[in-house]
């Protein structure tokens, strides 16, 4: 017997008892037999027959709080999250202190995008239940997507104060600060979340950003080379480290990562504009036409994949006056 068939049955004696002891009548019991079969259908995959149990349940007793909470659990598992919410919303509006209503609410309404009714689900949810890891986190996402940034940090913060080592949670803090331009914040988050998976290119890149936008180009530049040596394919990671190079004055080591880049993806209008800038930059170093050829060819190759790119006429500019 599941796990889940046990609760379920234990939820049912305990509200079997609780009708006997309120003098059921024969319409109560005869709702409790149909959320027992319902259960017994869920346990065999019969959703559509579990339902159909469920919601005859329902019509002989509009209060009966268990048959919402496992409409919901039902409707959530096929992804119609929009007759999970509604079943989820019931059941609240029944118990105004069920925290696994409150908190499938939540999830029903982030399966629908809806961040701004999951954050207060998910808010009450925390509030029931202080020390749920997982409640704090999404409160935290969905108000960090309704550009709620203030209550997305309390929450992240209470999360860490929960768990400071879950990845999740520094990981819902680097974003949350920096979309409030907080990079140092960021950097501190992301660098804790290295120090707990040091092998992990989702937390080097968006650390690495960070350091980018601080004008930390040397430690950008060692992740950029930790991640292009874990994935090898990842385009955008060397173009990134050929900027890094760039800032630092290695123009050489610029253009070989830009050209890596381009072998990965050569329709990347940004790729070809940055190279040949780069190529620009080498050819007054080196006084070398070729190279000065070479940066005009990837110039026209940029406005070409992307004619009304942004600075397109500055663009053009620098292909008449090096063309001349």
């Amino acid at each position: 017997m599941s796990s889940v068939l046990k609760s379920n049955i234990v939820i049912l004696c305990l509200t079997g008892i609780m009708l006997l002891l309120s003098n059921g009548c024969q319409q109560e019991r005869r709702g409790v037999d149909l959320y027992l079969d319902a259960i017994m259908f869920r346990e065999l995959n019969q959703n559509e027959m579990a339902i159909e149990k469920l919601n005859e349940a329902i019509k002989l007793d509009k209060q009966f709080l268990p048959a919402y909470s496992l409409l919901g659990e039902i409707y959530a598992d096929n992804n119609d999250y929009e007759k999970s919410a509604a079943a989820y919303e019931k059941a609240t509006q029944i118990s105004i202190w069920s925290f696994k209503d409150y908190y499938n609410l939540g999830r029903a309404y982030q399966g629908m995008k809806e961040f701004d009714r999951a954050s207060k689900a998910y808010a009450r949810a925390c509030e029931l239940k202080s020390d749920h890891l997982e409640a704090h986190i999404n409160a935290g996402r969905c108000f960090y997507e309704v550009e709620d940034y203030n209550r997305a940090l309390m929450f992240g913060q209470l999360a860490e104060q929960i768990d400071s080592n879950a990845i999740e949670v520094q990981m819902l803090l680097a974003d949350i600060f920096q979309a409030q331009n907080d990079y140092d914040g960021a950097i501190d988050s992301l660098e804790h979340a290295l120090q707990i998976d040091g092998n992990n290119p989702n937390i080097m890149s968006p650390l690495a950003l960070a350091y980018l936008k601080t004008e930390q180009y040397e430690p950008a530049k060692q992740l950029f080379i930790l991640i292009t040596q874990i994935q090898p394919d990842n385009g955008t990671a060397y173009q990134q480290l050929g900027y890094c190079y760039l800032k630092l004055g290695d123009i050489d080591y610029a253009v070989k990562s830009y050209n890596k880049a381009l072998q990965i993806n050569d329709k990347d209008w940004q790729l070809h504009k940055n190279l040949g800038t780069a190529y620009m930059l080498m050819s007054a170093k080196d006084k070398d036409q070729m190279l000065r050829l070479k940066a005009i060819q990837h110039w026209k190759m940029s406005l070409a994949i992307e004619p009304d790119q942004p600075n397109w006429e500055a663009l053009l500019k620098l292909i008449e006056k090096y063309s001349r």
